[in-house]
């Protein structure tokens, strides 16, 4: 019931195929069908609309050559369909289809089936493992990703708390608004240079492919990255242009200024909104409207946190108390336009209770939760802060009736006790004793407060409270930092409502009703010293079609163990079908492929083959049962 959108903690390899937000609902000819005669066409439907690239369709003869195609089309004019013409003449036996398409919200989506003519192949070709997302581009772009939220943050959060909270010394806040503008501007260029091969699953050389580059640059994610890059430079524009005027004063913020930027941060949180969750789905001009005021109060909160900290760190005075209460106000605006919109996206992306347990989109909106507690209960501890501040203002900013010696200077006429009439007394003719109000004995000190008269606060009590003002929002950023890291590994997930509704459109239950990952653990023993060991390995989901098969080697202590060669192969002896090869690859301490393709149910017999050594080799089977 706190923030909004739904953040996933979960570890980005390359272990499994690509996550994205477009939802297979079906094939034609389906997956594992077997056709009397060849097909004319093949056709994909998704749970919403995608982008075709030049290479969306790939289709694999039985003898596991690639097939000659034409140009991938929508069906009917359909946005959320995939279509690709077969040529005439096909061969009896199983074909591969494998496909890539790219999301509305930006993300690609791949996978692969099979279908048969006449009778199935004996062995089925399997899927070149260059569909699945090249590792180090995933990871650039992502990295590129987690950078534009942050840089977004810090700029659009410095500008406004300059513009609303009025510190009356905004020169150390400079610095942080150019750091945001110069980490935004480089995460957007390496964005779009890497969209192409991102989009295709190819490696980082393959950015500067000429007509690559150029289908980017008229998508719907490369036309966002390009307005963002333009809104960037009329923001430069807008500060060099303010920077060469006098600054005016911290009061009196011209309204024309406050408008400008209110536009160009509508504006850059536009190109998020407009290529990523919102723009794909149910209700999208109110999810679009629901983001972009998410992210601006995500961008007021946290983005202000770090500029609040270093006026309260940097500034040569302590800034005044109205300062902090304004931003004390505008981050109270800002978690109540958090919590509304982040509960209509939570709604948005979850689609039913039992999601938030049954799926690991709902599993890990709860762990958000968690983090999100803690980052207002920092903010309620600031908030606290800020009110002591507010109460124990230092003495010489707040007018208090302070008793004075009699006839001192600035004395206001007194009335004394029992003369019915004003009257002074230099100082000294008032003998000690006497009690005369406004009065005190020599050397005494500080005089003592009459009735009514507030006790006046220590000297550092408002210092003391800075200092803790100043620990509290130092808490607040750290946390903040996790919530931004999380919110953009938010846009790499399929939502559970995609995830039910590409579900439920198969035929097949979300999630519970899916044949679940099977795992074998196969013994090995080289016959050398230290040559025992485990190999565990997991088949997912372990039914006919596309699997996905993770690998872990562990030595004989029972840790993880590198070994040079891990083979892995699959025979139907029933059918006469094998040994298929898996075909892992090393992907930095386990081995995987995500293209695995097994034609036919049946008791399959898996062959691991680990090679310990340059010369040293041993393989061990097992039993496998795969399902329809």
């Amino acid at each position: 019931m706190l923030l909004g959108a739904v953040l996933v903690l979960l570890l980005l390899g390359g272990a499994a195929p690509a996550s994205a937000h477009a939802g297979l609902r079906g094939a034609d000819p389906e997956d594992g069908s077997v056709l009397e005669s060849a097909p004319r066409y093949v056709t994909l439907t998704f749970t919403e609309s995608v982008g075709l690239l030049e290479d969306s369709f790939r289709v694999y003869s039985p003898e596991n050559r690639r097939v000659s195609l034409g140009e991938p089309q929508h069906a009917d004019g359909a946005s959320d369909t995939a279509r690709i013409d077969l040529p005439d003449g096909l061969a009896e036996g199983t074909y591969t289809v494998a496909w890539r398409v790219i999301s509305a919200d930006s993300h690609p989506a791949s996978g692969a089936f099979s279908f048969s003519i006449g009778k199935p192949s004996p062995t089925a070709p399997a899927v070149p493992a260059e569909q699945v997302e090249h590792p180090v581009t995933k990871s650039l772009y992502d990295t590129g990703r987690h950078l534009a939220y942050i840089a977004a943050a810090l700029l659009v959060g410095t500008a406004a708390f300059v513009a609303l909270c009025r510190p009356p010394d905004p020169a150390p806040l400079r610095t942080p608004l150019l750091t945001g503008w110069w980490t935004l501007l480089t995460a957007t260029v390496a964005l779009l240079v890497l969209r192409a091969p991102y989009e295709t699953g190819t490696a980082p050389a393959t950015a500067f492919d000429a007509s690559a580059f150029a289908r980017t640059l008229t998508g719907r994610p490369g036309i966002a990255l390009l307005t963002r890059l333009g809104l960037l430079l009329l923001t430069a524009a807008a500060l060099l242009w303010l920077s060469r005027r006098p600054a005016p004063e911290p009061d009196r913020m011209p309204r024309a200024h406050l408008a400008a930027g209110a536009a160009l941060s509508v504006g850059l949180a536009l190109t998020w909104a407009a290529a990523e969750h919102a723009s794909a789905g149910i209700q999208v001009p109110l999810a679009m409207t629901s983001s972009v005021l998410h992210l601006l109060a995500m961008a007021c909160w946290l983005g202000g946190l770090t500029a609040l900290l270093l006026t309260l760190r940097r500034t040569r005075t302590p800034p005044p108390v109205a300062t902090v209460a304004r931003f004390s106000r505008l981050a109270f605006a800002s978690v109540t336009v958090l919590v509304v919109t982040g509960v209509y996206q939570s709604w948005r992306g979850l689609g039913s209770w039992a999601a938030l347990t049954e799926t690991s989109y709902g599993r890990t909106l709860t762990v958000k939760l968690v983090v999100t507690a803690l980052l207002l209960a920092a903010a309620g501890l600031s908030r606290h802060w800020t009110a002591r501040l507010a109460a124990a203002k230092a003495p010489v900013a707040v007018e208090e009736r302070v008793p004075q010696l009699v006839g001192a200077a600035g004395a206001g006429p007194e009335t004394k006790p029992g003369t019915g009439g004003p009257g002074t007394e230099e100082p000294g003719t008032e003998e000690p004793g006497t009690g005369g109000p406004g009065t005190e004995e020599p050397g005494s000190g500080e005089p003592e407060a009459g009735p009514g008269d507030r006790p006046r606060p220590p000297v550092d009590e408002p210092d003391r409270h800075r200092r803790a003002l100043r620990l509290s929002v130092l808490v607040e950023v750290a946390v903040g930092i996790v919530v931004l890291l999380v919110t953009s590994v938010l846009t790499g997930t399929l939502p559970a409502r995609a995830e039910a509704a590409a579900a439920e459109t198969a035929g097949t239950a979300p999630v519970a009703g899916l044949p679940g990952a099977s795992t074998v653990t196969i013994p090995y023993d080289v016959g050398t010293p230290g040559g025992k060991g485990r190999v565990q390995i997991t088949l997912d989901p372990g039914r006919v079609g596309e699997n996905g098969v993770q690998a872990v080697v562990f030595g004989a202590d029972g840790g993880l163990t590198i070994v040079p060669e891990l083979r892995l192969s699959f025979t139907l002896a029933a059918k006469d079908i094998g040994p298929v090869d898996a075909r892992l690859t090393d992907r930095g301490g386990y081995w995987a492929t995500s293209d695995l393709n097994l034609p036919l149910e049946g008791t399959w017999t898996m062959k691991a083959t680990v090679r310990v050594t340059e010369l040293d080799q041993v393989s061990a089977s097992r039993k496998v049962r795969i399902a329809r």
